[in-house]
């Protein structure tokens, strides 16, 4: 019986996305106290579960949270849309709308791999988290452009958690990343958050006026200092030249003898050492020599945890 509530408790919250526990409690006939401690349980098995005390507080759950791909197959889902379609034009019952709604809302979630914006298809997830990010960018989008306030769970680089309310006014992807440019209620300040950094986010019921955000207001280095830079020279190997054409231009690389030769200048910063090891053995440092000498000290570190 136990496991049955929490269930019904899980399929409510995904319908509606918020609930209050005296209404969960009077609908499954349940104490208030054992609604809160099913939904504890919730929380400890990683469902994104969250109260929030006060007035216009509730229990609610990540906008980004769907149910595993494969929950249902797809005839399931269809038989079961049919089953409750059908029912719901003859029985009146509240229950049976919502798990209705709750199945087409899975259905168009399943369906939908790929972020979509206008003409522009986002895959932009890491490896093994396509969907995940797909469902984070979806919120974003949709917060940027109908203005909603978000809740969001993020950690940072450091490994910090932290809790932020922001309103989304723009997202931006550059060199491979996503972020979304708000205004964070949490520290009264505008910040920048990588989306895959992002752990949860549900919307607050609550919008904002959107300001006029320009490109020189959204601190993310579009374009270096010329101290920020280093003029390197690499030489490439044929098998790696696809990658490197990627990453630097192909315009900056030209063909030498057997080999290939990029001169370019990039930003200095930690992940350009990284950058060159993961192209393994396919990309040489020519110059600078202080470059060199720290992809050499960190090949030797990767060597000596092995």
């Amino acid at each position: 019986m136990k496991y049955q509530i929490m269930v019904k408790i899980l399929m409510l919250l995904l319908a509606r996305r918020k609930a209050t526990a005296r209404e969960i409690a009077d609908r499954y006939d349940i104490s208030i106290r054992s609604v809160y401690r099913y939904v504890e349980e919730l929380a400890v098995a990683g469902i994104p579960v969250d109260v929030a005390r006060g007035r216009y507080g509730g229990i609610t759950i990540a906008d980004t949270y769907r149910l595993p791909v494969g929950y249902f197959t797809k005839e399931e889902y269809s038989a079961a849309v049919n089953a409750l379609t059908a029912m719901s034009s003859q029985v009146s019952d509240e229950a049976v709308l919502t798990a209705l709604e709750k199945l087409q809302r899975q259905i168009k979630s399943e369906n939908a791999d790929r972020s979509v914006s206008g003409s522009i298809i986002v895959d932009g997830g890491t490896w093994g988290d396509t969907k995940n990010f797909a469902d984070k960018m979806s919120v974003c989008e949709r917060a940027v452009e109908e203005s909603l306030c978000l809740d969001i769970d993020y950690i940072s680089r450091s490994g910090e958690h932290s809790r932020r309310i922001i309103d989304p006014h723009v997202l931006i992807f550059k060199q491979n990343v996503w972020y979304v440019y708000a205004f964070c209620h949490t520290k009264q300040d505008w910040r920048t958050f990588k989306i895959g950094r992002i752990k949860n986010a549900r919307f607050t019921g609550k919008t904002f006026e959107k300001q006029r955000i320009t490109r020189e207001e959204i601190p993310l280095n579009f374009r270096y200092r010329a101290e920020e830079l280093a003029e390197i020279c690499l030489e490439i190997e044929k098998d790696k030249l696809p990658d490197v054409e990627e990453w630097l231009g192909i315009d900056n690389i030209e063909p030498r003898g057997n080999k290939f030769i990029a001169e370019v200048a990039v930003p200095d910063d930690e992940g350009l050492v990284s950058k060159i090891l993961g192209f393994g053995g396919g990309v040489k440092v020519l110059s600078p020599e202080q470059l060199k000498q720290r992809v050499i000290e960190a090949a030797q570190k990767i060597i000596a945890t092995v």
